[in-house]
């Protein structure tokens, strides 16, 4: 559903962006950790057939962690643009560097899962242990509660009731819209309202990672092409809209990845009439008129 004409974000914004940084280092599959096997997900192209630790894929994603996040973290603080990290809860406590970081510069966490794995084959204790110790794991790390859920792809059919119960009050695993809306979720102490704020994949940095994967340049126009539409429509008096940019350490983190990210924050930035804002902000901004 768009929102209402007469909406406008915060200071007469029509158009609302939200920078997504993903911490998932070190919260990957791994046979350490009771897997069965190591994370598919690979650029090096070995992945075993046998359960075995990929030690070489996994220093590839603490890449990540070592010199993604600070270089990450620089441009994000030139630009004075405050992401929502979503965080899985082991890589934070893995890295508690990352977490020091986000504590000091008071960025959102919103919870990632309580590691980065899927949640589909869970039952509902397994499920609401995994969310509950998302939850209590971040707040332990980083000093504050997280209002908001992400899960790796796929969840279940009782994740959004879960994450009601558990005291999340948004969700962002959707892609169906350009303005939050309101899911009404039926929970053992009432129904509530879940503010679903919704996240991209197209605009997601993950299309340099998978295959066919963009080029750089390639993403950052396409990045800035989305801007400019949804801004151009603001512009002309439709709906108020946002717009996700979802990063990753071990992806934009690389030296031949982060001036992309730096075109993409630069443009936005040469754009005072928007409103960049956490997906806490974003929501609470929403919720009176859904």
């Amino acid at each position: 559903m768009p929102a209402p004409p007469d909406f406008t974000w915060p200071n007469g914004a029509r158009l609302a962006v939200s920078v997504v940084l993903n911490v998932e280092e070190g919260a990957e599959q791994n046979i350490r950790d009771g897997d069965r096997g190591p994370e598919p997900v690979d650029e090096l192209g070995a992945v075993p057939s046998r359960p075995m630790r990929v030690h070489g894929n996994e220093s590839n994603y603490q890449y990540g962690i070592r010199a993604g996040w600070p270089r990450i973290v620089r441009l994000l603080d030139r630009h004075a643009i405050a992401p929502t990290v979503t965080a899985a809860a082991l890589a934070l406590e893995r890295a508690p560097q990352v977490a020091a970081d986000i504590r000091a510069r008071g960025w959102e966490v919103a919870a990632h899962g309580l590691r980065w794995s899927h949640q589909y084959w869970m039952d509902e204790d397994k499920e609401r242990a995994f969310i509950t110790g998302a939850r209590d794991t971040i707040a332990r790390m980083v000093g504050v509660r997280p209002r908001g859920w992400l899960s790796r792809y796929l969840h279940t059919e009782a994740t959004r009731r879960l994450l009601a119960e558990e005291g999340f009050d948004w969700h962002m695993d959707d892609y169906s819209d350009d303005f939050p809306f309101l899911d009404r979720v039926e929970t053992a102490a009432g129904p509530r309202d879940m503010v679903i704020v919704p996240y991209a994949i197209d605009t997601n940095d993950m299309k340099m990672w998978v295959a066919p994967a963009l080029q750089p340049w390639d993403w950052a126009r396409y990045a800035i092409e989305s801007f400019d539409a949804l801004h151009a429509e603001a512009r002309a008096g439709a709906p108020a809209t946002m717009l996700s940019v979802g990063l990753h350490l071990r992806i934009v983190g690389r030296p031949g990845r982060i001036g992309a990210v730096d075109r993409v924050l630069g443009h936005l930035r040469a754009h005072p009439d928007i409103w960049i804002a956490s997906r806490s902000a974003i929501a609470d901004a929403a919720r009176p008129v859904l």
